[in-house]
Parts: structure tokens; C-alpha cells; sequence
């Protein structure tokens, strides 16, 4: 195996475990992986690391005139890792849960120029230049177009040769959004007037009593393609086993285009599919542009030990189930989020790249660049939650099936440094959480907040590192603000703190920290 360079292309070994996290900040994730997969579709608001449903895009090259026995189809990939053909559960079993049987192309490579992540396929039998780039917003001071519940992909195709080839691009995805409790269908997207994509979807409730759904089934997951020649399948066959992914396949290998209407909630369609033909001359190019998106308002998570008696006033949370994502109370449902996006798609991505222009500008060695964006990809895992009114939370890590270590512990993220200088009114937030949710009478504070955030219990000692570290952000988060009310607001709060610190660690004024405390 080759040296790869820093910030330069992954191939080879290098792209076997390459997953992009694309998605906003606590609006859930999906992976571009080096080969062009996409994987680690994690929309619940917690982490599915191993979730990679039946999603992907193809393309079918009609050669040699109308022979319809001379086309060539491949999936948009590269080459499936061994490791996941032989190490994911169920992966190798043949029985239609994956598409790794199909033919792909030839060899593949990645590289970042974050938050977009570009994948180029060669494949002797298709002389074009193939690209797929994806992408969500990623706009530092604009918190909230950071935090859609969006993606895009970008497929460009370039006819170098001269002579004019009719392809048909397609997108495919099992209902990876049913739960299995019934009711779930695909739909037509829009539903009025010629569609352009469809959604996946699952009801909030099974049959005809709501009382028998969870509120965390619903959700929604659409695909579309601003494309006015677009075909769209809501009505896979149904079958079992590997019966819907055959006859995908056949009508993908056919260069067919079907267009189908969905079927009657209660006798849901396996999928939906997308189909775009594509005519271009020698020299000539076209981008399909795929927009991703999903609307899931409410989630299972309720965290953190509440006090025996809340003393929290009618503003606080204590009363709310759980977990409700930003993006939920802004968007209504999958519609809205659609048309936002359809609507600013051009703009985010023009300020979204205006932030890569300037990043990637620069005299630090490439190694420290990968370095910096490799992490900046956390802020759009599941590690991080945002709350309806716009607060953040954050796990400490990721586990495979959840996160690990909870409440935005104040020694652990004591030392984060991008969000304050790339979303600094969002750090602010988690200085007022500290300091007048999670902060009691005495100065202690509690280090780990809960989820939703409302008042925890103060029945462990303090975390030292994270306490008087807490009192130095709100130092810096003024000196990058420059917002002097903001920092009057939490003064008294401050000085409670630092009391409290003083008392607790340092009666005799010596200057070094006393026992116990939590690091």
C-alpha cells in the first residue's frame, strides 16, 4: 500500500473506511463513505453507525446504437470493502437486505474539501468522467442554516469522447424509514402537480388508535431531483426476500424509466425510485442534483436524574417528555424542510463554499488542516443535539447504537474550540445552561446537563477542571462577542461559582486544588 499524503485523495485501502457525516448540527447524519456508499443513516436522534440501508444511485449507457443487449449499468460506487461484505451482519446472506452483488464501477477515490466530499469512478467500460459530491450547510455564524435536517449529492457526468451516448441516472432506497408497526408508504414528492421525488415515510400511529404508535416512530425521509424530465416509482414490487431489489435491478439494466403511483397506506410500497434520462454530446456535461432531507420531530431521549423537588418556574423543561430536535419546531414537516431547501439551496451552497474557499486558504501544513476538518466533522454526528429553543447539548463520544457519556460534561468539553469561534452564539448557550440551569444556590454545578435541559440533581461533587474552566469561557466568549450585557446577565453567576470553587478547593487560600473533586 501507497503513502497517501496529507489532504490529498484517498484510493486503494485508504477508502475502506472513509464515512463523510453529512446532515446539520442535532439534525441527525448520513455518511458519504469513500466509495460513494452512503451509510451510517442516523435520523432518530441517536447514533446507527451500522445502519446502511437498501440506498443507492445507478447508471445505465446505452452503446452501440439501440441494441438494447449493448448497455452497460453499474452502480454509482466503487468496489464494496471485503470487510463489510463478510463482517456486517446479514451482509452476505443473498437474500436482498444489501446491493453488493451488483456490478459497480471499477475503482474509486475520495477527498475532502470539507464540508463537501467528492468521489470520483473510472471504469473501463464507461469512458466519462464521473463525479459524486455531497454536501450539507455548513455557514460558521449562521447556527441555524448549519442545523437543517439536509443533504445533497451531486452527480456530474462529462462526455469526453465524440460521440453523443443516452444514459438513464437513477436513485433508489428501500423504506428504511417503516418501523415496522404498520402504516408506513411512499409518496409521491410533491404530492400535487408533476412529482420530482418521493418520501419515505412512517405515521406516528398503527391502525386506528394512536394510543398504539410511539411519538419516535414518525418520521420522514424524502428524495428529489430538480429535473423536469424526472420518472418517478413510488411502487416497487412486492414480494419478499429479494423479489422488490430484482425488479429495480431489471428495470435499471433496461434503461427503463417507470413511473408509478403509490399504493394505499395499509399496503405500503417496499421503496421508491428516481429516474432521470440524460442525452449529452461529445464534450458535453450535466449535474444531477439529488436533495436529501428528513423530518423526524420526536425522539426517545429523556437524560439525566431529576432533583427529588424542582424548583424550576413554568419556562423550564422538567415537564417535557423528551428530546424535541431544532429543526422540529421550525419545520412543521417534510414538506416545509423540502421547500426551504429547494427555495436556498443555491444561496447555503455559495455561503457553504465561501467557508471552504477561505478555510483551505492557507499557509498551515496539510497535515494540520486534515487534522481540523477530520474533527469538524463531529459537529455533524449525532454527538451533538440542539433543543428547540435552540440550546445545545452534546455527548462526550459516540457509541455504535448510542451516545456515550451524556450533558455536554463540562470537563470534556472544556477544551473544545471550534464551536466558540466558528458558532460563538451557540457556545453561549452552553455557558447558560452551567451557569443558571445546572448552577444551584451554593455555586455548585452539576457537569453533566440533561436532556431535554432542565434542573439535575446536585447529589455529586463538581467537576474542578470544568467548573473553573467555565469561568474562563465566559471570559472568552465575551472577548469574541463583544456583548457586554450578555456577560452583566451572568456576572452574579460567575462570582457564585468562583466563591463556591474557592471554598470548596482552596479554603486556605493556597492556591492548589484540594480534594474531592471529579478529575
Amino acid at each position: 500500500m501507497t503513502t497517501r499524503m496529507y489532504n490529498g485523495p484517498y484510493t486503494g485501502a485508504y477508502l475502506n473506511r472513509v464515512a463523510f457525516p453529512m446532515g446539520g448540527m442535532g439534525a441527525g447524519m448520513i455518511c458519504l463513505e469513500g466509495t460513494g456508499a452512503l451509510s451510517h443513516v442516523s435520523l432518530r436522534g441517536k447514533m446507527e453507525l451500522f445502519n446502511e440501508p437498501l440506498m443507492f444511485a445507478a447508471l445505465s449507457v446505452q452503446q452501440n446504437g439501440d441494441d438494447p443487449t449493448c448497455r452497460v449499468t453499474r452502480v454509482l460506487e466503487g468496489p464494496v470493502p471485503s470487510w463489510k461484505a463478510f463482517g456486517l451482519p446479514n451482509a452476505g446472506n443473498g437474500l436482498g437486505g444489501t446491493d453488493y452483488g451488483l456490478p459497480r464501477f471499477a475503482e474509486a477515490s475520495f477527498r475532502t474539501r470539507f464540508p463537501f466530499g467528492m468521489v470520483s469512478l473510472s471504469d473501463p467500460d464507461i469512458p466519462w468522467v464521473v463525479e459524486v459530491t455531497g454536501w450539507s450547510p455548513f455557514i460558521p455564524g449562521d447556527a441555524d442554516a448549519s442545523s437543517l435536517p439536509v443533504a445533497a449529492l451531486e452527480y456530474r457526468f462529462a462526455n469526453p469522447t465524440d460521440v453523443s451516448v443516452e444514459v438513464v441516472f437513477s436513485f433508489h432506497a428501500r423504506n428504511f424509514m417503516s418501523t415496522k408497526t404498520g402504516g408506513e408508504a411512499v409518496l409521491a414528492m410533491p404530492a400535487t402537480g408533476k412529482p420530482r421525488g418521493f418520501v419515505l415515510w412512517q405515521p406516528c400511529r398503527t391502525g386506528m388508535q394512536p394510543s398504539e404508535g410511539k411519538p419516535e416512530d414518525q418520521g420522514a425521509f424524502s428524495a428529489v431531483v430538480d429535473d423536469a424530465n424526472v420518472k418517478v416509482n413510488c411502487a416497487w414490487f412486492r414480494g419478499g426476500w429479494f423479489d422488490a431489489l430484482t425488479m429495480v435491478w431489471k428495470s435499471i439494466s433496461e434503461g427503463a424509466t417507470p413511473e408509478a403511483t403509490p399504493y394505499q397506506i395499509g399496503d405500503p410500497s417496499p421503496g421508491g425510485s428516481l429516474y432521470v434520462p440524460i442525452c449529452l454530446g461529445p464534450g458535453e456535461e450535466q449535474t444531477i442534483k439529488l436533495r436529501l432531507a428528513w423530518h423526524v420531530p420526536a425522539t426517545d431521549l429523556r437524560i439525566g436524574k431529576d432533583p427529588e423537588e424542582s424548583n424550576c418556574d413554568n419556562t423550564c423543561t422538567c415537564q417535557q417528555g423528551t428530546h424535541t430536535p431544532w429543526y422540529a419546531g421550525v419545520f412543521p414537516d417534510i414538506n416545509a424542510v423540502n421547500a426551504y431547501w429547494q427555495m436556498y439551496y443555491d444561496a447555503l451552497r455559495a455561503k457553504t463554499q465561501a467557508f471552504t474557499e477561505c478555510f483551505y486558504d492557507t499557509t498551515l501544513p496539510p497535515e494540520v488542516v486534515e487534522a481540523v476538518t477530520a474533527n469538524l466533522t463531529i459537529l455533524k454526528s449525532p454527538t451533538v443535539q440542539r433543543q428547540t429553543d435552540g440550546r445545545l447539548w452534546c455527548w462526550e463520544g459516540c457509541c455504535d447504537t448510542h451516545g456515550c457519556c451524556h450533558g455536554s460534561c463540562t470537563h470534556v468539553w472544556n477544551y473544545a474550540q471550534a464551536i466558540p469561534h466558528l458558532f460563538p452564539a451557540l457556545e453561549r448557550t452552553l455557558r447558560e445552561t452551567e451557569f443558571f440551569v445546572d448552577q444551584d444556590e451554593r455555586g455548585h454545578q452539576a457537569f453533566r446537563a440533561s436532556l431535554p435541559i432542565r434542573p439535575p440533581a446536585h447529589d455529586f461533587h463538581a467537576a474542578a477542571d470544568g467548573q473553573l474552566g467555565g469561568v474562563m469561557k465566559v471570559y472568552r466568549e465575551w472577548r469574541i462577542s463583544g456583548d457586554e450585557l450578555w456577560l452583566r446577565r451572568l456576572w452574579p453567576q460567575v462570582k457564585q461559582s468562583l466563591d463556591y470553587c474557592i471554598a470548596t478547593w482552596d479554603p486556605e487560600h493556597t492556591g492548589t486544588l484540594l480534594e474531592p473533586h471529579h478529575n
